[in-house]
């Protein structure tokens, strides 16, 4: 779902270049020991690593098992949810049919989904298909997870609901990740080819690489063998349920393993070109790999392309993203220039995926190594550090002895908001029950917290939030018009959501 250079994926690393005669791995039984050192040292309980190099397979391997506390191992055919690295795939979907003249990349959205309509009337009307893969919409980074995360609605309808949220940043000025224009993306397919986004994948991509275990939902995973269980890596590797992502399945519903991600960089480097067969047309990557919208800070050169990002380091081109997962993180990366590719697909929440694709290619390409994996680490703990810290603040904060203003009856009754829809608080008994019709894997009973706030104690176990509390608010006279969220995480903003009561 999300991707680097933010929190949900990122794994910035510092890499020493001071260390002169420095002995670069470039072996598999290298990259085997390096895999089980950070299999230990950030106690997850599995990933798959698939390296390609020069046209051939390195490594498609497996290190831990598939679920914390079994048997079961992870090899490199097992399954994971690669995220938003789903993105590569829709993306040159995209640029694949405009090279046929099947659409326009630069003609505006709305010849192809006329109901599309974002925050302003001249950028609804003049964004490009191109602008949707970009990240440039001008919508911040992750606005708008909450309207389709574990929600019921339909990606139209979840299109539909763009047209609420708030203009971050200049149009085409800026830069906002957005899962939102990926599955817009998404739905133009289904207009231009009268095929879904997964169908048109499977049929153009995965049928002719040969990725026959990947899979573009979560639905038939029940029925297959060697499938890895997400974790909550911060609730000691709790295994948690697969969730159900199919109405934002254009911006991160792929399930697939390193052996068949592995074909699919193949092509990548090879220009479209798979055991001698013409996957997707030449141009393909020159488009997609094409620097588009330029991301502020750093000392290197980084760019969006369409379904990738781009950066040099040291001289080298690099092409990668990240994904994020309930439970499961995952990296791909290529040195397009050095024929390199590496994947790495892990069933936890921390940044080894990214640390240890940023070790296997800085391996191959000369760059020092030294204390790559100390330094991972440590920023895993800073990052469980101010994730707690954010948590403590609220606890410090309560105010306790504390009573509700107005009597339970008081707060019960139907909030609306149009971005979002609607939310019911219900009186039981000597308790309130919250409500979120769109949703209802997010129902939660209510506690009282402090004055008109209450804690959410949610009924279903969530990744990317725990701890949270809706306020009440009320007017002068001390009525209550509308909620208040307070649920601190990077991902899910559930503050967007300004529902006031009917």
């Amino acid at each position: 779902m999300k991707s680097f250079p933010f929190p949900r994926f990122a794994s910035v690393l510092l890499f020493s270049l001071l260390v002169p005669f420095f002995a670069f791995a470039q072996t598999a039984e290298d990259f085997r020991t390096a895999a089980q050192e950070a299999l230990t040292a950030f106690g997850v309980p599995g990933f798959s690593v698939g390296i390609i190099k020069d046209g051939k397979v390195v490594m498609a391997e497996g290190f831990g098992t598939r679920t914390a506390g079994k048997t079961e191992k992870v090899d490199g055919n097992t399954l994971f949810a690669i995220a938003s690295n789903t993105k590569a795939f829709v993306a040159s979907s995209i640029v694949k049919l405009h090279l046929e003249g099947q659409l326009d990349l630069d003609a505006p959205v709305r010849d192809y989904l006329p109901y599309f309509q974002v925050y302003d009337e001249y950028v609804s009307s003049h964004m490009m298909v191109r602008d949707l893969l970009c990240h440039r919409a001008g919508l911040g980074t992750f606005s708008g997870d909450v309207i389709w995360y574990k929600s019921a609605l339909s990606a139209e309808q979840v299109i539909r609901q763009v047209m609420y949220l708030p203009q971050a940043y200049e149009w085409r000025s800026g830069y906002g990740y957005s899962n939102l224009m990926f599955i817009t993306a998404g739905e133009v397919i289904r207009a231009v080819t009268g095929k879904s986004w997964d169908e048109y994948v499977r049929e153009n991509f995965l049928q002719p690489l040969e990725m026959n275990r990947t899979q573009t939902s979560v639905t038939p995973l029940a029925e297959l063998d060697n499938v890895a269980t997400p974790h909550l890596s911060r609730h000691d590797n709790q295994p948690i349920p697969y969730v159900n992502w199919d109405n934002m399945g254009a911006a991160g519903g792929i399930i697939s393993s390193a052996a068949d991600m592995l074909k699919w960089l193949e092509l990548q480097m090879a220009h479209g070109q798979w055991q001698g067969k013409t996957v997707f047309p030449e141009g393909l990557t020159a488009t997609t790999w094409r620097p588009h919208n330029p991301l502020a800070g750093g000392t290197s050169f980084t760019s969006a392309g369409l379904g990738w990002f781009l950066r040099m380091r040291e001289g080298h081109r690099l092409v990668n993203h990240g994904g994020g997962y309930d439970g499961m993180y995952s990296q791909v990366m290529m040195a397009p220039d050095d024929n390199l590719g590496v994947v790495v697909l892990t069933n936890s929440m921390t940044g080894l995926s990214g640390a240890l694709a940023n070790y296997i290619v800085n391996s191959y390409l000369g760059i020092a190594t030294e204390g790559w994996l100390t330094d991972a680490v440590k920023q895993q703990e800073r990052g469980n550090q101010a994730w707690d810290e954010r948590h403590q603040e609220r606890l410090n904060a309560r105010v306790m002895n504390t009573s509700p203003s107005l009597p339970m009856a008081s707060y019960a009754g139907e909030y609306f908001d149009p971005m979002y829809g609607k939310i019911e608080v219900k009186q039981q008994g000597e308790t309130l029950e919250l409500n979120f019709l769109t949703a209802p894997k997010l129902n939660a009973t209510l506690s009282h917290w402090h004055y008109d706030t209450w804690l959410i104690n949610w009924k279903e176990t969530h990744a990317w939030f725990d701890f949270g509390t809706v306020q009440f608010e009320l007017d002068n006279n001390r009525k209550v018009t509308g909620l208040g969220f307070d649920v601190p995480n990077d991902d899910i903003f559930f503050h967007e959501i300004k529902a006031e009561k009917q």
